[in-house]
């Protein structure tokens, strides 16, 4: 089997993490005890992907659940699928990281890691075959993006030839939980660039758009956002837990989205999304789904693809529908809309189609993963608002008392400059150009 170990840090990490596994666990037919209760054989064909079978015939999330303070851990103690997890794999130190990175990332963080990994490797060692890890956090508090970005790096040196993929709440501009978000999400996107081979943003805001504009919810809570998220996160790995027409696993999925190893940042999608009360009056099709799943509407970050270009992008369906009809689709997406993918990348639309319906009494359901240049506003923004703070050095004291240096921040900066420099680089580059380059090359 290839196994995921899952990793969840910080108080946004836990609260998605704690959702995204009532999400498949409804989908595995496991209950809050951890019993199977499912009616089809194929939800427990590629159970172990997530979960450990335990004595007794339970199932246990290989999960691990990381803070600086205990809060966020017994909140999910207390919920609803609080005794699925095992109580060895909450690790959580008391003094918590006051949403400053340093103390994440070089001191309160650097104590708690280790005991950390020896979690980690416990987990990895009861595994066949480890496929990879993944991460869900936040960039802009401080344990999250700090010690999140100190366990990434660990996890890196020690499984260098594993996959490691996190789901990341961006900070964005109407949703601001804290004012020091721009400087630790540029120390932490400086590490995600080197360290992780596929980053899925995720932005409050732009989920805070789908609830007011396409579910019409007037006040929406954090519960309705993690449950975007986690319904997008559940898509994203359906292709993982289910048999399919087309497996794709982590690795597939990096080898055939990731053009150069910096641009692995990508955008989600999931459709079918719309108010309770219109779900009587639209028919879910393959084309309506394949026509919202592409829609900047759908998207969980705010970034318009229209403004970028697409590198690459997946597609996964699920569902009972006609793979050629499928296929049709997606071919008349490319070719209706050309100017939005770089030619110089043919084919660069996967798509996966796996035959399990999707929960929540939906027929078909679709979930979008795209590699677009659009992404370089989000970082353009965050690089926008620390510069602001960093020339005048504000709050800087609160860093360089955990004993970071000005360099670090400089050094970041620069790095996202960079990334931002790449993506307008390769949303600017036709086919041409490179022709000409190559035949002068290849000439001289």
């Amino acid at each position: 089997m290839r196994e995921i170990v899952h990793i969840q840090a910080g108080q946004c990490g836990n609260q998605i993490g704690a959702k995204f596994w009532e999400v498949i666990s409804d989908e595995h037919g496991i209950d809050p005890l951890g019993d199977y209760r499912g009616e089809n054989d194929l939800q427990l064909e590629r159970i172990n992907v997530y979960f450990n079978e335990a004595a007794g015939g339970r199932y246990v999330p290989r999960a691990v659940l990381v803070d600086l303070e205990p809060g966020t851990m017994d909140s999910i103690r207390c919920g609803p699928y609080g005794t699925v997890f095992r109580p060895d794999n909450f690790v959580f130190g008391q003094s918590g990281a006051g949403n400053n990175w340093a103390k994440g990332h070089y001191t309160e963080g650097a104590e708690l890691v280790e005991s950390i990994m020896d979690v980690i490797r416990k987990e990895s060692e009861g595994c066949d075959c480890l496929q990879g890890f993944q991460l869900t956090h936040s960039l802009g508090g401080g344990t999250g993006s700090g010690m999140g970005t100190l366990l990434i790096s660990k996890i890196k040196e020690e499984y260098p030839d594993r996959i490691m993929s996190t789901f990341s709440v961006m900070p964005s501009p109407k949703v601001s939980d804290t004012v020091v978000e721009p400087y630790n999400a540029t120390l932490s996107v400086h590490q995600l660039v080197e360290n992780t081979d596929e980053t899925f943003c995720i932005d409050n805001e732009a989920l805070y758009d789908i609830c007011f504009r396409t579910l019409k919810l007037t006040t929406p809570t954090y519960g309705d956002l993690n449950h975007l998220v986690s319904s997008t996160m559940s898509g994203v790995t359906t292709c993982l837990r289910f048999p399919g027409q087309l497996n794709a696993d982590l690795r597939k999925l990096a080898v055939n989205m990731v053009p150069f190893p910096r641009l692995h940042f990508f955008i989600t999608g999931f459709a079918p999304l719309s108010a309770r009360g219109d779900i009587p009056y639209r028919n879910l099709s393959v084309p309506m789904l394949t026509q919202q799943v592409f829609s900047s509407r759908n998207m969980m970050a705010a970034s318009d693809p229209t403004y970028g270009r697409y590198l690459t992008c997946a597609a996964i369906f699920r569902g009972r529908m006609s793979m050629k009809e499928v296929d049709e689709q997606m071919l008349q997406v490319q070719t209706k809309n050309s100017a939005y993918f770089v030619e110089w990348i043919p084919n660069n639309v996967k798509t996966a189609v796996c035959d399990i319906i999707p929960p929540r009494g939906l027929k078909m359901s679709a979930t979008f993963i795209g590699n677009n240049t659009s992404i370089q506003e989000l970082f353009a923004r965050i690089s926008d608002q620390f510069g602001a703070m960093f020339r005048r050095k504000a709050f800087l004291h609160w860093y360089t008392g955990e004993g970071m240096d000005e360099m670090e921040f400089t050094e970041a900066q620069s790095n996202m400059v960079d990334l931002i420099a790449e993506y307008q680089q390769y949303q600017e580059a036709r086919i041409d150009d490179e022709d000409d380059e190559y035949t002068e090359e290849y000439e001289s």
